[in-house]
């Protein structure tokens, strides 16, 4: 695997929320570095709406979102996809890896894990859970590639991963599988994403390969994070974007991004900024650590 997309292929790039919040500064910064990357390719943006846990949506809020990217000038090259519509390509996914040894049922609880770190590396004797989930057998090896940003990633998936679920016990299907299966199905080149999501990283690439999937490039981008060091969208103290003024978060984000914002600097409007950041975007530039901002 390399850190850069392959040359040879039609680059394909995607931005996948959660309305689960409203966007912010940190979902903002993920959704122009990802758009960016694709742009400084030639390639196609498309936007996800990963809408699988209803329990932990808000009413409106996918449509929102698409709303208030659109206001940033940020919107998908192809219909956007959900994936609260696509459980029968995870359910087939899910039969492949039946078929071919990889899945099982568990009852295992968290509380049944606790032993082991909640890391499931054999189902107890006696599980506590009601219902059944799905989970893989991820082989129990060191799993690495090369990410654009962060540089070369190795994890062992056998003492930090263990069984991952593919389909949870409430009937939900997990995230981990369906971001494999979706990113291959839509042709993904290269996963830009916030680097909050890097530790995942490994255990879908084992995924990929159970599922005979291509692997593509990855590249992991600062994650923005409050003065504590808590993630943006994870406390009180969050604020949603302005669409209706889409300017200084655009500089900003660009900023963080690791670029010059002075290229933005006099431009109208979004479409405008984002004319003008393509020309000097240069993802070398991005940084490798995370963004702690300044308490106001």
């Amino acid at each position: 695997m390399t850190a850069a997309p392959d040359p040879s292929q039609p680059y394909r790039g995607r931005f996948a929320p959660s309305p689960t919040g409203a966007l912010h500064l940190g979902s903002l910064t993920a959704a122009l570095g990802s758009w960016l990357m694709s742009r400084h390719h030639g390639g196609a943006w498309l936007v996800r709406i990963e809408d699988l846990d209803p329990p932990r949506e808000q009413a409106g809020m996918a449509d929102r979102h698409l709303r208030d990217l659109a206001s940033f000038g940020l919107v998908s090259d192809e219909p956007v996809l959900r994936q609260s519509e696509r459980s029968a390509f995870y359910a087939e996914a899910l039969q492949k890896l039946r078929e071919d040894g990889w899945a099982f049922e568990c009852r295992c609880s968290r509380s049944d894990l606790a032993a082991s770190g909640g890391i499931h590396k054999h189902c107890v004797k006696q599980p506590s859970g009601k219902h059944a989930a799905w989970r893989v057998r991820l082989p129990r090896k060191m799993v690495s590639f090369d990410d654009a940003v962060r540089g070369h990633v190795a994890q062992d998936l056998g003492s930090d991963v263990g069984d991952v679920v593919v389909l949870r016990a409430d009937g939900y299907w997990a995230y981990q599988l369906a971001v494999v299966v979706d990113d291959a199905l839509q042709g993904i080149t290269q996963v830009v994403r916030g680097a909050d999501l890097l530790d995942s990283t490994p255990r879908q690439v084992a995924l990929q390969g159970l599922l005979g999937y291509p692997t593509p490039s990855y590249a992991h981008l600062p994650v923005v994070r409050e003065a504590n060091g808590a993630k943006l969208g994870k406390s009180l103290a969050s604020l949603p974007l302005d669409p209706g003024n889409p300017l200084p978060a655009l500089v900003k984000a660009f900023g963080l991004l690791g670029q010059d914002v002075a290229a933005m600097q006099g431009a109208e409007h979004a479409r405008q900024a984002l004319a003008r950041a393509v020309t000097v975007f240069n993802p070398a530039s991005i940084p490798a650590q995370d963004h702690w901002l300044a308490q106001s």
